[in-house]
C-alpha cells in the first residue's frame, strides 16, 4: 500500500502543473499587459498578472519592471513593480530601490526601506536616520524604523531608535519596540525594560521585545509582572521567559493550553490574539513545536478563532521561512496548512516581505531532487497562495 502510494506521490510531483512552465515563455505583449493588470481592481486578475510577470525570463522581465516603476502611469502600478522586481534577485534593482528613496510615491518608499533592511549598505544609515525627520506615514515611518533597526551597529541609529521607544504616537513606538526585538538591540533593553513595567498598548510588544533581546536583567521585570499585569499579557509574559531560557517547557504549554481556552470559549478575543501571537514569536525564534500547534490549531478553525492563529503563522512564515518550510515537510495535511498561510497574506500588509518568502520557496522549489519532500511543500504553497 505505501510502494503505491508512493508511485503515485511521485507521479504527481514529476507532472509538471502549468504554473512550473520555463521562465521565458512569456511574450512581450504578455509581459506589457500584464505589467499593465498589476493595477486592476480585479485581486484575481492582479494575481493573474503577478504570476505572469514571475514567470517570464529575468532578461526579459526585470527591464520592463525597471520601466514601469519609473514611468508607469499608475501609481499603484509602479509599486507593485517595484515589488516583483525585489524577487528577480538582481543587482540592478538596487539603483532602482535607491532612486525609490526619494520618491513623492510612499508605497515605494516603503519597499525601498524594506529592501535596505535586508540588503545592508555602507552609508545608508546616516540617510535613514535624517529620513526620520520626514517620515510620517502610517505604513512608511514603520519600515523605515524597522530599516534602521537593521542597522544597530551605528551610533546615531542607536541613539535614534532608543529615544524613539520613549517618545512619539503609540502606533510608532510599537513598531520601533518590535523591530528592536527581532533584531535583538541589546542597547534599547532598559528603555524597553520602563514600557514593559507601564500596563496599556505598549506593554505586549515590550514585553516580547524583551524576551528575544535575551537581557537576563528582565527575568526581574517579567516575574513581578507574572503577579500584576492583567491575564491578557499572561501569554506575552510566559513566551518571553521562555525566550530568556527559564522553564521554557512549561511556559509554552501555558501559552498553548491559554490559546486552546481562548478558542473553545466566546468573548476572549483579546486573550485569543494575544496567545497565538505569542506562540508565533516562540516559533520565529526557532521552536518548531510551536509552529506545528499553530497550524494544529489554526488548519481546522473557522474565524473568528482562525484569523488571529492565520496572522500568527504567517508573521513566522515571514520571519522564519526556513522553519516553516521544515515543519510543514512532516504534515499529512499540506494543503490546509498551506490554506491557512494563504488566509494570512490576504491580511497581512507587507508586500515585500511575502515576495522575499515566494522567492524562497521557489528556489526551493527548483534546488529540491524531483519527488522528494523538499520538493513538495513549495509545490503546494505555489499551488496554495497562486504566486
Amino acid at each position: 500500500m505505501r510502494a503505491a502510494w508512493l508511485v503515485v506521490l511521485s507521479l504527481m510531483l514529476t507532472t509538471a502543473p502549468a504554473w512550473q512552465g520555463r521562465s521565458g515563455q512569456v511574450s512581450g505583449a504578455q509581459l506589457k499587459a500584464a505589467i499593465d493588470n498589476l493595477g486592476k481592481f480585479d485581486a484575481e486578475t492582479r494575481t493573474d498578472a503577478a504570476r505572469t510577470i514571475r514567470r517570464a525570463a529575468a532578461a526579459q522581465a526585470v527591464p520592463a519592471l525597471m520601466e514601469a516603476v519609473s514611468n508607469h502611469a499608475d501609481s499603484y502600478v509602479r509599486f507593485r513593480a517595484l515589488v516583483l522586481l525585489s524577487g528577480f534577485n538582481d543587482p540592478r534593482a538596487r539603483d532602482v530601490m535607491i532612486a525609490a528613496l526619494d520618491d513623492a510615491n510612499d508605497r515605494l518608499r516603503t519597499v525601498a526601506y524594506a529592501y535596505f533592511e535586508h540588503n545592508i549598505e555602507r552609508g545608508m544609515a546616516e540617510r535613514l536616520v535624517k529620513a526620520l525627520d520626514r517620515e510620517s506615514g502610517e505604513f512608511v515611518r514603520p519600515a523605515l524604523t524597522r530599516a534602521l533597526a537593521a542597522y544597530g551597529d551605528d551610533a546615531k541609529v542607536r541613539a535614534a531608535l532608543t529615544s524613539l521607544v520613549m517618545s512619539g504616537q503609540d502606533l510608532f513606538r510599537g513598531a520601533v519596540i518590535q523591530a528592536l526585538g527581532d533584531y535583538r538591540a541589546a542597547y534599547a533593553a532598559t528603555p524597553i525594560m520602563t514600557v514593559a513595567k507601564l500596563d496599556g498598548p505598549l506593554q505586549e510588544d515590550a514585553v516580547l521585545a524583551l524576551g528575544k533581546i535575551g537581557d537576563q536583567r528582565a527575568i526581574a521585570v517579567l516575574a513581578s509582572l507574572q503577579g500584576t499585569a492583567p491575564r491578557v499579557r499572561q501569554p506575552p509574559i510566559a513566551a518571553a521567559i521562555c525566550l530568556l531560557g527559564t522553564n521554557c517547557g512549561s511556559h509554552q504549554k501555558f501559552v498553548v493550553d491559554t490559546l486552546m481556552f481562548a478558542m473553545r470559549n466566546v468573548g476572549f478575543q483579546d486573550l485569543l490574539r494575544a496567545s497565538a501571537r505569542s506562540l508565533g514569536v516562540l516559533a520565529a525564534a526557532g521552536r518548531e513545536d510551536a509552529a506545528g500547534t499553530l497550524i494544529d490549531l489554526g488548519a481546522s478553525a473557522r474565524d473568528p478563532e482562525r484569523a488571529p492563529v492565520a496572522l500568527a503563522f504567517g508573521t513566522v512564515a515571514l520571519r522564519n521561512t526556513p522553519l516553516v518550510l521544515k515543519v510543514l515537510e512532516a504534515r499529512s495535511d499540506l494543503r490546509d496548512s498551506a490554506l491557512l498561510l494563504r488566509d494570512a497574506f490576504d491580511m497581512l500588509e507587507e508586500d515585500y516581505e511575502e515576495e522575499r518568502f515566494f522567492a524562497t520557496v521557489r528556489r526551493a522549489y527548483w534546488q529540491a531532487p524531483a519527488g522528494s519532500p523538499q520538493r513538495r511543500v513549495p509545490d503546494a504553497l505555489i499551488q496554495a497562495l497562486e504566486f
